[in-house]
């Protein structure tokens, strides 16, 4: 779109507050921001001459522009942060991080169980959480399972079925780690009083854990039940313990989030602090590609109103390096010059730095530019390590990736003597597999890669790993043996957390060392197929709709879709609510179309 042309149009668009999308000549979008006033925010890229040759792109890529009008400048930055999220069109800030966060879920049943999850359900359970390190998590269900008598039994505790009685306590019970609800022993009184204690100690509130420890435990000094009180004092001492391991800021600052970020060029890195109750609960760090001349402020604006949805923090209180322009209105922004805040400051700013620096340590262990004795020290470790019949000079790697349920494909990346083979590199729709199913997706590909091989007369390689674990490597291998490809190859699966080695068919798993060539060159690999596979998957819904899910509602359209948005900021949100919810939201029959979409009757 020229100057010209904008010019023919610049009349129409309105000064409200609002955000802009910005579509290329094929439909894909290119580009949304938000403005005060819409009319001068989109006019000043026709206008000015741009110093950047990216802006000057997008500007020459414009083919026509959309709009949606707000309420206010606070609406617009949450609309804006939800489609960048969800669409992440080509121009806009790139936040590269596609993790999966543990959980602890209180489960919704009777004597619920608690445990470490990364699935998300919508069945009445409760979800404490995010926490980005696992290790965190299970200690923190150590600490638990210590203080807090709970079952760990997939038993069905329902009243009927206790008062037949069906069930006999087990070893934990007589070990003192559950109270016995499957006899009838516990109340459910008292196990929902276990919980609450649960959730006091997950949100780092330990005050009203041990102020009833210690009633508890002179209750029982003065009756004279001296072995009790023993139980309870060392109980005591553990949440003492495990309080002293946190990093204590101050017991009285309460909660408060904390954000630093560090430019690079091109990246960005932001580091985010969750301060609760004085203590540093959780941190994390991430990188942005910054594809236009995006100011610092600008950044972090975006970073922070991302981790804070991720973190689902609704803390008050964010402490920044600098003044920005924030519209949440509930939420103070502090700029600390000294005391606690600034010391929590400094240390968010410690971490970013170290991020980085780790990144170019990282990258500096990649086996590019090494000599090829390196790389082959490198491979014969591999060999030794998964005690391989021969050398894997030729590593291949499958991934899956979709949507929200849709644009479902398959990546396979190429390694030759432990660098990345990138003419090699394939990428596949899925043609026979309905829905989302990573298993059968599986088998599709791997069929599909070695059957062309075979045709084509090309070398196989030694090496396969399938990223996913034991359910996708079983897949693979129903194609390995429709192909007749037993013993042709070493084929593996990698779990995707834990970073686990499957073999087909061994029960146990294979842990490398953490530090060992081996690992790293197979975390490189599958870092690899993570980028390709993702990048192939953007270019994908690029080229198909840029409707969000609830515009392929049929009675939905983009008016009540764009509201739903503003409010709940993501369709994963929209999702999770009750038909009651939906329907004061937008009415009866809109909410009845969006439940029926998203709760299918089998």
């Amino acid at each position: 779109m020229t100057a010209a042309e904008f010019q023919q149009i610049s009349h129409t668009i309105p000064l409200q507050a609002g955000i802009y999308k910005y579509y290329g000549e094929e439909g894909e979008l290119l580009y949304v921001g938000k403005a005060k006033s819409l009319r001068k925010r989109v006019s000043s890229y026709f206008v000015k001459n741009h110093d950047s040759f990216k802006t000057r792109k997008l500007v020459q890529s414009i083919h026509h522009i959309e709009f949606t009008i707000v309420n206010s400048e606070q609406d617009a930055f949450l609309l804006e942060n939800s489609l960048i999220k969800q669409f992440q069109p080509r121009y806009n800030i790139n936040l590269k991080d596609d993790k999966t966060y543990p959980y602890i879920v209180i489960k919704n049943e009777p004597f619920p169980r608690v445990f470490l999850t990364r699935n998300l359900t919508r069945d009445g359970s409760e979800y404490l959480g995010p926490f980005t390190s696992v290790g965190r998590v299970r200690e923190l269900l150590e600490v638990i399972r210590y203080n807090i008598p709970l079952r760990t039994c997939n038993l069905s505790l329902t009243e009927q079925n206790i008062r037949k009685g069906k069930f006999k306590v087990c070893l934990e019970y007589h070990l003192g780690n559950c109270k016995g609800p499957c006899e009838g022993l516990q109340t459910e009184d008292d196990y929902r009083a276990g919980l609450q204690q649960v959730r006091d100690i997950l949100k780092g509130n330990l005050s009203p854990v041990l102020g009833m420890f210690r009633a508890q435990m002179q209750a029982c000094a003065g009756n004279m039940e001296f072995e009790q009180a023993e139980i309870l004092r060392k109980k005591i001492e553990s949440l003492q313990a495990y309080q002293a391991r946190s990093t204590i800021v101050n017991a009285r600052m309460g909660h408060a989030d904390v954000f630093s970020i560090l430019s690079d060029g091109n990246h960005a890195y932001v580091n985010y602090l969750r301060v609760l109750n004085g203590s540093i609960a959780d941190t994390k760090t991430v990188t942005l590609e910054k594809k236009l001349e995006e100011t610092d402020e600008e950044v972090l604006a975006y970073a922070i109103a991302y981790l804070r949805d991720a973190f689902k923090s609704n803390t008050e209180e964010i402490i920044v390096p600098f003044a920005l322009d924030y519209p949440e209105k509930q939420v103070t922004l502090t700029i600390p010059k000294g005391g606690d805040k600034k010391k929590l400051l400094e240390l968010s700013e410690k971490n970013v730095n170290y991020f980085k620096e780790e990144l170019r340590r990282k990258k500096i262990l990649h086996l590019e530019g090494k000599t090829d004795d390196e790389k082959k020290k490198v491979l014969y470790q591999l060999q030794a390590d998964l005690e391989l019949p021969v050398l894997p000079v030729h590593i291949e790697c499958f991934d899956n990736s979709n949507f929200q349920g849709s644009y479902p494909v398959s990546a396979c990346v190429v390694f030759k003597n432990g660098v990345a083979s990138k003419k090699d590199y394939r990428h596949f729709n899925i043609k026979t597999v309905e829905g989302i199913n990573d298993f059968a997706s599986m088998k599709e590909v791997v069929f599909r890669r070695y059957k062309r091989l075979l045709a084509e007369e090309e070398p196989l390689p030694q090496l396969v790993i399938i990223d996913g674990g034991k359910g996708q490597l079983g897949a693979a291998m129903e194609s390995i043996r429709e192909l007749d490809l037993i013993g042709s190859m070493t084929v593996v699966g990698l779990a995707k957390n834990e970073e686990e080695i499957f073999f087909p068919g061994d029960k146990e798993s294979i842990k490398l060392p953490f530090n060992s060539e081996s690992l790293k060159l197979i975390r490189r690999v599958r870092d690899e197929v993570h980028r390709f596979g993702i990048t192939f998957h953007r270019q994908k819904r690029s080229k198909g709709t840029f409707k969000n899910e609830l515009e392929s509602i049929k009675g939905i359209g983009s008016t009540t879709a764009t509201q739903l948005l503003q409010t709940y900021r993501s369709v994963n949100r929209i999702k999770q609510l009750s038909e009651e919810e939906l329907t004061q939201a937008v009415g009866t029959a809109k909410a009845q179309l969006i439940w029926k979409y998203f709760h299918p009757v089998n």
